[in-house]
């Protein structure tokens, strides 16, 4: 049992820095232009330098929305964690860990909103860019998904012993 413990909090762990990772890096999306290879990501465009995401009115407020929901993923597998180490010493033993389990399918369901409006809106549009591929922030924010919603099945299932 504390194997299997340690084993949720060390994934626990990865998908919170996964999710830093995939919000704050600017390569969810990867062009390939004059200039050489631009990226594009939550926040910038960079090619040689990074600049401001130049957005169209009509996509600035799912741009934002993804910004705010990816966000939110964070705040709350962080929350859950802290919740998880605090259910871990005040819980009675035989007791689940519904509060941490229900946390993390909130942070799940965040994800699955933010990374979707990126798909349906903005894959293959980097500005300037002739061909365009996902890059590994995107991806990354897809492993965290997955990893989250096993998580938080995972919590929901787990008695304390």
């Amino acid at each position: 049992m504390l194997v299997l413990l340690a084993g949720i909090f060390v994934v626990h762990i990865a998908t919170v820095i996964m999710l830093f990772v995939s919000t704050i890096a600017n390569v969810w999306m990867v062009g390939y232009s004059k200039l050489g290879t631009a990226s594009s990501g939550l926040w910038l465009l960079c090619n040689k330098t990074c600049e401001q995401l130049p957005v169209n009115s009509r996509d600035e407020a799912s741009l934002k929305a993804v910004q705010a929901f990816m966000i939110l993923s964070i705040i709350f597998s962080v929350i859950a964690l802290v919740m998880f180490i605090v259910q871990l010493f005040t819980l009675e033993k035989g007791k689940r860990f519904y509060v941490t389990g229900a946390i993390m399918l909130v942070c799940w369901l965040c994800i699955l909103i933010g990374v979707s409006i990126y798909t349906a809106r903005f894959t293959g549009k980097v500005p300037e860019s002739t061909s365009s591929h996902h890059g590994y922030c995107f991806i990354l924010a897809w492993i965290c998904f997955c990893f989250s919603f096993i998580i938080s099945i995972l919590y929901l299932v787990l008695r304390k012993k």
